[in-house]
């Protein structure tokens, strides 16, 4: 991890048996990220955290998911949170490397996208920007995306967009195996 503090001091093991096993269900016997642990400080905090996760198997594919999540955190300028998800998704969700570092350095028009990929990023840049869709935005995210994926995809903009603002309004410190920004 970098060698910046966090502005709350995450906990630190051993941890009460109801957390570790929270713990262990997310983490699947990998170390706790720092941001579970910092936000653990608060039992409400933890407790409306956990209960508001959106990486289970919804209506999205996991590409889609992380797309959306990749470019949520890149344009908050999150990298703590873009890192992780990277590292431990983005193979997965079978991202290429241009693709990841267009959720970083492109627009929505970036060639190594899909016409349903392109119109996710859109959404994510209009709602970064704006907090809203404009009619023709909404029109071509639906052109692609039925109800519920379209209330999924603001669901998640609008989540990690909270866990954008926790991660550097905290200033975690980057996990030591996260990804980084990509460079010009």
């Amino acid at each position: 991890m970098s060698k910046t503090a966090p502005r709350v001091a995450p906990l630190q093991p051993p941890y009460p048996p109801a957390l570790q096993d929270a713990f262990n269900r997310i983490m699947q016997g990998k170390p706790p990220l720092v941001l579970f642990r910092t936000i653990a400080t608060s039992e409400r905090a933890w407790t409306k955290f956990s209960a508001a996760g959106l990486l289970d198997r919804g209506p999205l594919s996991l590409r889609q998911r992380e797309i959306i999540i990749d470019r949520v955190c890149a344009r908050g300028a999150c990298e703590y949170e873009w890192g992780v998800h990277v590292t431990i998704f983005a193979e997965a969700a079978q991202l290429t490397s241009a693709q990841v570092r267009a959720t970083v350095l492109e627009g929505a028009d970036a060639a190594c996208w899909d016409e349903s990929e392109k119109a996710l990023i859109a959404a994510v840049d209009a709602l970064h920007e704006r907090a809203t869709l404009s009619d023709s935005e909404f029109a071509a995210l639906r052109l692609h995306y039925d109800e519920k994926q379209t209330l999924e995809i603001l669901m998640l903009c609008g989540f990690y967009r909270t866990v954008t603002y926790l991660a550097n309004g905290l200033k975690l410190p980057l996990e030591d195996d996260a990804a980084r920004f990509p460079s010009m």
